[in-house]
């Protein structure tokens, strides 16, 4: 799935590179069928598989196409909009794979991996809220522009670990007694809570 989505992002920049400044609106349609085509075929290619193993590819293939088409926006509407939600695209698929995977396990092992999976989709998240904010053209308020990033910084750690505390904390519930009590109160100290 990987190699298709490279795939499509080196057609998708070969297209842009060879029509000069922007895509036209027939190399726009064009693409956006390749893309639809791309996701057909990575479906079929699931259809072969069964229970949770089919349900992971479908999330992939879905999230893959989902992330073309904002990369394929992105080169077609040039903007500091499209080009987050690029970003936003890329860590919902992670997400929504990552949620999928965790159907196989059962029990605390689950319930620790969709925590872990939903730490690293605000992680992600949060870095392209920073990223935009770096982005963001300075026209002279170069103050101002250094506290939207530091204040973008400070909020995408703040989110960052509490997602990665109640990881931890989910970590612990396998534990009882005086271990679980000790790991709580390293998660609290390690992640500020």
């Amino acid at each position: 799935m990987q190699h298709i989505r490279n795939l499509m992002a080196l057609a998708i920049a070969g297209l842009v590179a060879t029509s000069g400044m922007a895509m036209s609106k027939d190399e726009y349609k064009a693409a956006k069928d390749r893309i639809e085509a791309d996701y057909k075929a990575a479906k079929a290619q699931c259809d072969s598989m069964q229970g949770n193993a089919k349900d992971v590819c479908e999330k992939q293939a879905k999230g893959n196409e989902k992330v073309a088409k904002a990369e394929l926006e992105a080169n077609y509407k040039p903007s500091e909009k499209n080009t987050y939600k690029v970003h936003e695209a890329r860590a919902d698929a992670e997400y929504e794979v990552a949620k999928e995977k965790c159907d196989d396990l059962s029990g605390n092992a689950k319930d620790v991996c969709e925590k872990e999976a939903k730490a690293a989709h605000v992680k992600a998240k949060e870095d392209a809220k920073v990223a935009r904010a770096q982005a963001q053209p300075t026209d002279g308020a170069n103050l101002a522009k250094q506290a939207n990033v530091a204040e973008a910084k400070a909020d995408a750690a703040q989110a960052t670990r509490e997602a990665e505390y109640k990881a931890a904390k989910e970590r612990c519930d396998a534990m009882s007694g005086a271990a679980k009590d000790k790991c709580v109160a390293d998660a609290k100290r390690t992640y500020a809570q």
